[in-house]
Parts: structure tokens; sequence; C-alpha cells
């Protein structure tokens, strides 16, 4: 046999040294990409966009696990509401001369007076968060008290919150039909109505997609993240424990069992008496803790799981 030729040596010495200076390279790729999903998975829009999700797709025992009542949320909300008042109200203003085919300022008048109507219903989804995150700090008899009072309120306050969004949805088709009506052709002689008509369609259409979009976020993209990267970005998102200023703002008291005559509980509303982490009976002068979400553990029970892992173990909401 005849010994390998010169050329056959050197490119295979070449292919070799080539894919050893390209090895560093990917692996300072990879590392460089490793770092950046764990760094994406333990930021706050990630960790909010995950409670979003659980809230969306579980078990809505109360507002107060609700993350569109966290008080970042609502200033969003607020500021948006508050943009769109000043930019309908700015439009129309200076587009008195203009003709739409369609009432397109009926249109959007409509719509100013339902943004006008969310604001005393972002004021009370504000106060019933917070006072469900201050329960810890009232008497039993004053919860009791206060649910009493509060329930028709509540109920009442659903009920137009529930009515706003139909109209809100039913606006939304009307809007589209005046708007994109091509047959009259009348885009030139009202531009700037058309335009910002245009745009708070637009605004709408990408509020209505996001449950669609936040599962393609966390049901698609994530998965083939981790299972290319073989890192779990879930896990690491509530993978960090509280720290000792976090546990010591949640409120914490002395469990004080009902009377004998009671029918309802003083300290909680649910019929469990016990706590989900020991399975322990609450007793008397029980030290307990409650978390933002309203639920209740042992004192030394849920601060050992916080230190772990800073998520309610029922809902697994996360810490402020």
């Amino acid at each position: 046999m005849r010994p390998p030729s010169s050329s056959s040596s050197s490119s295979s010495s070449s292919s070799s040294s080539s894919s050893a200076m390209a090895a560093p390279g990917g692996g300072r790729m990879s590392a460089f990409t490793m770092r950046a999903v764990a760094r994406m998975s333990r930021a706050r829009w990630f960790i909010f966009l995950r409670r979003v999700y659980q809230y969306q797709n579980g078990p809505r025992s109360d507002l107060g696990s609700n993350p569109f009542n966290s008080p970042g949320w609502l200033a969003l909300e607020l500021g948006v509401i508050v943009a769109q008042m000043v930019l309908t109200t700015a439009v129309v203003a200076t587009s008195s001369a203009e003709r739409p085919a369609w009432p397109l300022r009926l249109w959007v008048a409509a719509y100013n007076v339902g943004n006008v109507l969310s604001l005393p219903l972002l004021y009370w989804r504000h106060r019933h968060s917070s006072a469900g995150g201050r329960g810890g700090d009232a008497l039993s008899g004053d919860l009791e008290m206060r649910g009493a009072n509060d329930a028709l309120r509540s109920y009442l306050m659903n009920k137009a919150r529930a009515f706003l969004e139909l109209f809100f949805a039913m606006w939304f088709v009307m809007g589209n039909v005046w708007v994109f009506d091509a047959r009259l052709g009348s885009l030139q002689r009202a531009p700037r109505l058309y335009a910002l008509c245009i745009s708070l369609l637009a605004w709408n259409a990408v509020v209505y997609s996001l449950p669609f979009l936040l599962f393609l976020l966390l049901c698609c993209f994530v998965p083939m993240v981790g299972y290319a990267l073989g890192y779990n970005m879930n896990s690491a998102s509530v993978g960090r424990g509280a720290s000792d200023e976090q546990l010591a703002a949640l409120p914490r008291w002395r469990f004080k069992e009902p009377g004998p005559a009671a029918d309802v509980p003083r300290d909680r509303d649910h019929d469990d008496q016990e706590c989900c982490i020991c399975l322990a009976q609450y007793r008397e002068k029980e030290e307990v803790r409650q978390l933002a979400c309203t639920h209740m553990f042992h004192l030394k029970c849920v601060d050992r799981w916080l230190r772990i892992i800073s998520s309610c173990p029922l809902c697994k909401q996360e810490l402020k």
C-alpha cells in the first residue's frame, strides 16, 4: 500500500486544528447563551408572566393572588388610560373640520367614556388588593364585619367590570367595521380621526392577543430553549429564597380558636384549619403568618419554606 500523501495529511491536520479552534468558540457561545437564559429566567418580568399564566390556568380564589392587581401593573394601567384620554381629546379637538363617512367621533367618545368608567374600578382593585394584604393587622371580628359589609360592593364591582369588558369587546368589533370599510373610502376626508381609531384598535388587538402570546412563550418557546440547553427556566425563576426583610414585612399573629357557638372560624374563612405544610391543626396561641395571597401557615413552617423557595406553597405567588 502507498503511504498517504502529504496533501491528505495536511488537510486532516488542518481540519483537526480548525475543529480544535472552533470548540472554544462554541463553548464560549453556549456559556454566554446559558448565562443570558439564566438571567432572563430570574428577571422580574419573566416571573410576572409566570404568575399571570398560573393565575389564568388555576383556581381564582381571591383578588389578592391576582398578579394584575399588583401596584406596578395598576400604575401601568392608570398611565395607559390617562394617555388614551389625553390623546383622544387632543385629536378630536384638532380635527373639527374633518367629515368621516362613519360616526368616528361617536366611537371615540364612547371609548373615552369607557376609560372614565375604568378609573373607579381601578381604584377599587387597588383598595381591595391592599386591604387583603393587610388582613393580619386587624382583629378577627373586624375582618368578619368588613367582609360582610364589602360583599355586596364586591359583587357589584365585579358585575360592572364584566359589563365594561363586554362593552369594550363589542365596541372593538364595531370600530373594525366602521374604520376598515373600504367601500366608502373616506380615509382622505378624516385622516387624523382614522389614524387615531386605527391606533386604538391596534392597541386593543395586542391586549386581546396577550393570552395567546403568553401561551406561545411559556408553553412553546421556554420548553424548547430548556430542552436545547438542558436548563429548566421555570425552576430557576422560583429557586431563590426570601430575605429577612421580606419575611419581616409579612403579617404575623397568634392563632385564636373559634368559640363553641361560632359557625365560621375567626382567623380564616376556609373550612380547613390546618397548615398545609406540616398538616397539623392550628392550636390556640400558635404563631401563624399570612402571605400576600391571604394564605396562612404556621410561622416556623412557612419561614423555613420561604427561605428555600420564595413563593406560596399553595398558589405559587412570588413574594414582592
